[in-house]
Order: structure tokens, then C-alpha cells, then sequence
């Protein structure tokens, strides 16, 4: 009798998620990893590419457009604190070690690369880490965890937020089919941050720009989405990430005005003003 192997489970859900009708959040297998910077390049005046290679990178998994990893890095004193396997998940030291998430804007499995696109703040340990990054230097990986699978059975789809969630955003548009239709709505500085963006034919996509308002205030973002109009007996799916308090409103639109289901939208905080290491989910 052969048995059975558990190990791609995930992989076969993934797909059974893909191929229905209702999003649904699956977990990987997670892993952390020794990765070393393979270059770094900007895209646009606001990101910071940094490529991600090495022996390190065999195996990694890349599913969701918003999934994430955490980049580890060595405490002030120089030491080093990872967290330990712990059967598919990881056991985390406490206290944390110093660390910060990001989108994974892609991963290569042939050329084995993984690219980190970082918000180039004026000062910060990872846009610091990014800007001063040289190939061969080490950095550890934490992840993915798992990515929110999102079905391509929706009539439209709005994509929504600020320099942060231009690496999901990108890759939303990329992964989509080529016939899917819906918005984008981008909030930058100005058209300096405007990166290319592979959206299909059937996407109206707006930038906002903010001039010298500092980032993560003012309600121009939240009154643009709010603004669309969706058709009358289409299925739409709403993701949104940014600065917590400016995407608030739309938690509110999207259940009061809309009127979707949960599973139907994804808004989520990705940082907070004032606020060094924001972490909304945990």
C-alpha cells in the first residue's frame, strides 16, 4: 500500500482555493533561511530593490501576492537571535529579535532569487539596512507563513494604498489573468514614485499624489476608493494596506456601503505613524 505524503498538502489546497469561489488564508511550511544580498537597484524615487540569493533560497515558497517574510537582523550589540524549526513552524525567542516584515515582490526558483522592494524613508533600520546593503552581505529570512489565496472568480477587483503596498499591488496585477478588470488606486509622493505597473487591459489605475503632505496622512486615498461605483450585481473583492489610521474609513465602506462578506475584502494596516515596528495581526 503506498503511503501517503502530507508534505505539498498545501500546494493542493492552494489550488482547490484558486479554483473556487471563497478566499481563504493557507499555511506553508515555514522556514528560516540564510539569504545574501545579490544587488540592490531603485525602482522609482521611492523603493529600494534588494535581491536576495544564495544556496539559502532552494525551496522557498511564493504563492499570494501580499504574502510576507521577516527579515532578521543583529541586535545593537552584534549578536544574533534566531528562531528554531519547530515541526512546519518556527519557535521565536523571546524577547523578539529585532526584525521587520516585507512583501515578497517575487521569487525566481531558477535563478534562486528573492526580491525585497523597501520604502526608502529618510531614516529606519530596514530602508538604513537597504540603502547600505552590498552584494554579499548576509541577511535571514523568515517565511512566508502562508498568503491569503484569492480566487479569479470576481468580476473586479479594487487595489488600494501607499508606497508600502506598491510590491503587492505590482505583483496583484501581474498574477491576475490578463482579461480580469477592476481599479488601482496608488498614493505617492509624487510622479517620481510611479513604477510600472503589468495590469491588465481591464484596469483603470489612478495615482494620488500627495506633494508635501507627509505620508500616511489625509483623506485623498480614502475618498478616491470610496468614490468608484461598482456595477449593479457584480461580485467585486476590495484589498487594501497602508498607513493603519488613513485606511481605517475603508473597513467601514466596505461593510456599511458595499456590504460584502468577509471573506470578500482584505484591508490591513502595513505601518503606523509614530509607531517604529507595527505589527497589526500580532
Amino acid at each position: 500500500m503506498t503511503r501517503l505524503d502530507h508534505r505539498h498538502r498545501h500546494l493542493e489546497r492552494i489550488a482547490e482555493v484558486r479554483a473556487g469561489r471563497v478566499p481563504e488564508k493557507v499555511g506553508y511550511p515555514i522556514r528560516v533561511r540564510e539569504t545574501e544580498v545579490v544587488r540592490t537597484a531603485w525602482i522609482g524615487d521611492g523603493l529600494l530593490r534588494v535581491t536576495l540569493g544564495g544556496p539559502g533560497t532552494e525551496g522557498f515558497e511564493a504563492h499570494a501576492p501580499d504574502e510576507h517574510v521577516k527579515l532578521v537582523f543583529r541586535e545593537p550589540d552584534g549578536s544574533l537571535r534566531l528562531p528554531e524549526p519547530n515541526g512546519t513552524m518556527l519557535k521565536w525567542p523571546r524577547p523578539a529579535p529585532t526584525s521587520r516584515e516585507y512583501t515578497v515582490r517575487r521569487y525566481d526558483p531558477v535563478a534562486g532569487e528573492i526580491d525585497i522592494d523597501v520604502a526608502a524613508h529618510e531614516s529606519g533600520l530596514a530602508s538604513d539596512w537597504a540603502r547600505g546593503a552590498l552584494p554579499g552581505s548576509v541577511v535571514h529570512v523568515a517565511g512566508p507563513p502562508g498568503g491569503l489565496i484569492v480566487p479569479h472568480a470576481y468580476d473586479r477587483y479594487l487595489l488600494a494604498g501607499d508606497i508600502t503596498a506598491l510590491p503587492a499591488i505590482a505583483r496583484w496585477l501581474e498574477e491576475l489573468p490578463r482579461d480580469a478588470r477592476g481599479w488601482v488606486f496608488a498614493e505617492v509622493a509624487g510622479p517620481g514614485e510611479e513604477i510600472a505597473l503589468s495590469a491588465p487591459d481591464g484596469f483603470e489605475v489612478r495615482w494620488l499624489h500627495r506633494g508635501d503632505r507627509p505620508a500616511g496622512t489625509g483623506d485623498e486615498l480614502a475618498r478616491a476608493v470610496t468614490g468608484v461605483e461598482i456595477p449593479e450585481g457584480e461580485r467585486v473583492y476590495v484589498w487594501a494596506a497602508g498607513e493603519a489610521g488613513q485606511i481605517k474609513p475603508l473597513r467601514r465602506w466596505v461593510r456599511d456601503d458595499l456590504g460584502l462578506d468577509r471573506a470578500d475584502h482584505d484591508i490591513t494596516g502595513y505601518w503606523k505613524r509614530g509607531v517604529a515596528d507595527f505589527d497589526e495581526d500580532h
